[in-house]
């Protein structure tokens, strides 16, 4: 259950509030006008709170939950308990967030500016901006309005963020514009230089990274990942993208909209990633290539080829998903075989 010390909960909702929400139907004989007051998971909600299920590994906690009502899939209906009042999706968990998001709704931003921030005669601070002690804004930056930006972070000159962001503490931005409603979280390094440099037996020199690093609207980047400006290209995220914790991406990187990239993913230099790409966990992808459109990658993998879109891939080096298990089960079965 939430902690009202950090959560205040909004509501309560009645059924038929939530199934507009969610665009859910409310299941036949079920009371539209109930109401509920908060969510939470099958295992801990009670009569006055709603959950829902969309993993049918949870179907024995479904069974046996004392939740008011659920938000299920019709497949699964059948399984509830006596009594327990369902909304019917075809997508339970993104109904879910929706009504999450209506219980727990961003908070409006108060208007307040520390005075132990730093903050540069020339920068441009949009209206109703929180900015937390120890802030450091530089000379030509544009902050958007209703932003609220965390204790000891840094924004360098130049830098431009979009109205109705959140940026962690202990964040340092340069080189870099920033799309609205974007969510960075606490020690996000953008906009350093990227690793390049000219190889050779006399010593390496270092090749000036002159882009910047471009991020659309709606972007959520994890704690401690970095994203590094382009050489003279420029790095960029498109619309929507989610981005894990400590993710790294090279300098030159293009990811397309509504990306997914998990924990400890990383993407080496000027390669470009399709829109709805999913990238699972510890992937490591070379630099120079090209993944289309809807591509999934297995977590642990290594990705060393172009990959066409909607393709599935997985293992290290990465192959079609279904060549990869045939790959594991020949091993173990040699192992086995070898065994005996």
């Amino acid at each position: 259950m939430t902690d009202p010390r950090f959560y205040t909960v909004a509501g309560p909702f009645t059924l038929g509030e939530l199934a507009k929400i969610t665009g859910a139907d409310i299941a036949e004989g079920v009371n539209s006008d109930a109401r509920y007051s908060d969510v939470a998971p099958l295992s801990e909600a009670g009569p006055d709170d709603i959950s829902f299920l969309d993993n049918k590994k949870y179907v024995n906690d479904f069974t046996k939950t004392k939740a008011g009502a659920v938000i299920v899939h019709p497949d699964l209906a059948s399984k509830a308990p006596d009594g327990l009042a369902l909304l019917l999706s075809q997508e339970p968990y993104r109904g879910y967030a929706r009504i999450a998001n209506a219980f727990y709704p961003v908070r409006e931003v108060q208007t307040a500016e520390s005075d132990a921030a730093s903050i540069d005669e020339t920068a441009v601070i949009g209206e109703g901006c929180q900015i937390a002690s120890g802030v450091v804004i530089g000379p030509d930056v544009e902050i958007g309005k209703q932003c609220v930006i965390g204790a000891n972070t840094v924004i360098c000159k130049g830098v431009v963020v979009g109205d109705a962001c959140s940026i962690g503490s202990s964040v340092t931005l340069q080189y870099c514009q920033i799309g609205d409603n974007a969510i960075i979280h606490t020690g996000v390094r953008i906009g350093q230089d990227g690793f390049g440099f000219a190889m050779g037996a006399e010593g390496h020199v270092k090749v000036p990274q002159l882009g910047r690093v471009i991020i659309g609207d709606d972007v959520e980047i994890g704690a401690n990942s970095t994203i590094d400006r382009g050489t003279g290209p420029d790095t960029e995220i498109g619309s929507g993208t989610k981005i894990d914790n400590l993710v790294q991406l090279g300098h030159n990187v293009k990811l397309g909209r509504s990306c997914i990239l998990v924990s400890q993913s990383g993407v080496s230099g000027s390669t470009v990633l399709g829109d709805f790409v999913v990238v699972g966990g510890q992937v490591g992808i070379a630099g120079h290539l090209t993944i289309g459109s809807g591509v999934q990658i297995a977590a642990k993998s290594g990705v060393m080829r172009d990959i066409e879109p909607g393709g599935k891939v997985g293992g290290y080096p990465a192959k079609p998903f279904t060549q990869w298990m045939r790959s594991l089960a020949l091993i173990d079965k040699l192992v086995k075989t070898r065994g005996k």
